[in-house]
């Protein structure tokens, strides 16, 4: 598929480029100090992902992750302020129902403005990340509005492409064999569409984009919602099955290549490789080495057991 500035990836959907949407979720409250520190207090343990990303020269990252911890919510908060940490509060659907609600009726109105845009399932991640945290190269397995409500953050979004997005490495992270992280090099920077966020703006990106993130200086709040359509759970789980035939030997088609009833076959095969165990997660548990504590390092302090 040839690429255009206007058609920025090879993969089915309504939302071609990058853009911005106007919402609502920082008037109505949900970014203040006090709200966080209250929902932090309350939001359950297991639902946390922390993670601390380093990075070389040329880009390669390392990553660290770390547990809950001990700190009540305004210590938890003021941790995550002062360091380097990016916290991803997943399920909030389930652990802040309030906030989810009105997201939902501000999804609402960005799908509004792709005809063909029907979501079958909404998931969604409250982030919380210190200034100066950074999310390496990676692409999300969904589509995604990222509702930006506190800070300023800078968005990079590549092209859905075979140099940028090897179907080989997006089908180790569909069968969870791997993290979302892609293989970089610094030259794919040129072919970036780089976008400024401030509170109030939601960015839409066409599906499977290849991104990256940087906070500017800021501490930074955004809810990330994952949306599923009949499309794309018809190519993730085609993605599924080639995963399982290249691991036993098979060298299967590109998705890209298949058209609907091929993708919709093989999504029905994936429903059945998985309910048989055709591949083990390798990524189902984490060593975490750090917990979050307020006056240290990056924000990051010993773990207590």
């Amino acid at each position: 598929m040839l690429m255009t500035q206007t058609n920025r990836t090879r993969y089915s959907g309504p939302i071609r480029q990058a853009e911005t949407h106007p919402h609502t979720l920082v008037d109505q409250g949900f970014a203040s100090d006090e709200s966080l520190a209250a929902i932090l207090d309350r939001y359950p343990a297991e639902l946390f992902d922390i993670n601390l990303y380093d990075y070389d020269d040329e880009g390669q990252v390392s990553l660290r992750t770390g547990a809950r911890g001990r700190l009540d919510g305004g210590q938890l908060l003021e941790a995550i302020q002062q360091g380097r940490l990016w916290v991803n509060m997943r399920e909030v659907e389930t652990g802040w129902p309030e906030l989810w609600a009105a997201a939902m009726v501000e999804f609402g109105k960005v799908a509004e403005a792709y005809p063909g845009l029907r979501a079958v399932r909404n998931a969604g991640q409250l982030i919380l990340s210190s200034p100066k945290a950074r999310v390496p190269y990676h692409f999300d397995a969904a589509g995604v509005v990222l509702f930006h409500m506190r800070g300023r953050k800078r968005v990079f979004v590549y092209p859905g492409d075979e140099a940028h997005l090897p179907e080989r490495n997006m089908e180790q992270v569909v069968s969870r064999q791997t993290t979302e992280e892609l293989p970089y090099t610094l030259a794919f920077e040129q072919d970036a569409q780089v976008m400024d966020l401030e509170p109030g703006q939601a960015l839409t990106w066409p599906i499977y984009a290849p991104h990256r993130v940087e906070n500017l200086d800021r501490f930074c709040v955004s809810l990330s919602m994952d949306f599923q359509t009949w499309p794309s759970r018809f190519r993730n789980g085609a993605l599924y099955t080639n995963a399982v035939l290249r691991s036993r030997g098979g060298q299967p088609r590109m998705t890209d290549r298949m058209g609907t009833p091929e993708l919709a076959a093989r999504w029905a095969a994936s429903l059945a490789l998985k309910k048989a165990g055709a591949l083990k997660s390798r990524i189902a548990h984490f060593e975490r080495d750090f917990e979050p504590e307020v006056g240290v390092a990056d924000g990051a302090g010993a773990l207590r057991n």
